[in-house]
């Protein structure tokens, strides 16, 4: 390892935290953890310079790496504590799934994108984090291992699933974007009772489309 390199890494993710908190996000644990993923590691070595810019990547297989932003900005919506029991929907690079674990969650992250999982799958680890990674389509959420504490989606999905309602802990936070596939809403659904949800509108973003079935 290059203690130089590092040592540099480690200046330019204390740098992002603070752009962070100028725009908004006040969470100490989630600034943190931002501060401690090396998301330069999740990234092509092609955009690897600009890891710690606060903008998307793409990261291959039509996907992106999410902005810093809206990553920190999801995981505030989501209210994580310690030990939450939380299902991702799109795993990505998996740098989302690492930012979760950093924060003491026991993550479950599903990807429909087979080079995608299998990526996540062998880095995570590597580097310390330890989620359970699943290969299947996202939509349907993992019913084997519901419900949820809370569930956070990383894709724009056109509809809410009802899959992923149903798996939803009461009391429990879904956090997903919802919209066509240039422009979401970001919902925060919280499940009131066994029939009821209570939706808050959180402000416009952009994410790749919410797809169904899986990519070999």
């Amino acid at each position: 390892m290059n203690l130089n390199n590092e040592l540099r890494h480690k200046g330019m993710r204390k740098k992002l935290a603070d752009g962070l908190k100028i725009k908004g996000i006040r969470n100490e644990k989630i600034l943190e953890a931002i501060q401690k993923v090396p998301r330069h590691l999740f990234m092509e070595s092609t955009f690897i310079n600009f890891a710690y810019k606060d903008q998307a990547f793409p990261i291959g297989s039509g996907q992106t790496i999410s902005q810093p932003y809206t990553v920190a900005f999801q995981t505030l919506l989501l209210q994580v504590e310690k030990n939450d029991k939380i299902l991702e929907v799109g795993t990505g690079s998996g740098y989302q799934a690492a930012v979760l674990c950093e924060l003491g969650a026991k993550v479950f992250t599903i990807e429909r994108q087979k080079e995608l999982y299998l990526k996540a799958q062998t880095l995570l680890p590597e580097i310390g984090y330890h989620p359970a990674c699943f290969f299947g389509d996202g939509c349907k959420g993992l019913p084997a291992f519901a419900p949820f504490d809370k569930i956070l989606v990383t894709a724009g999905a056109p509809v809410v699933p009802e899959d992923l309602k149903q798996q939803l802990k009461i009391g429990g936070r879904l956090v997903i974007p919802v919209g066509n596939e240039k422009h979401q809403e970001m919902l925060l659904i919280v499940r009131t009772s066994e029939e009821d949800y209570k939706i808050e509108k959180h402000g416009a973003f952009s994410f790749v489309p919410m797809l169904k079935g899986v990519v070999n």
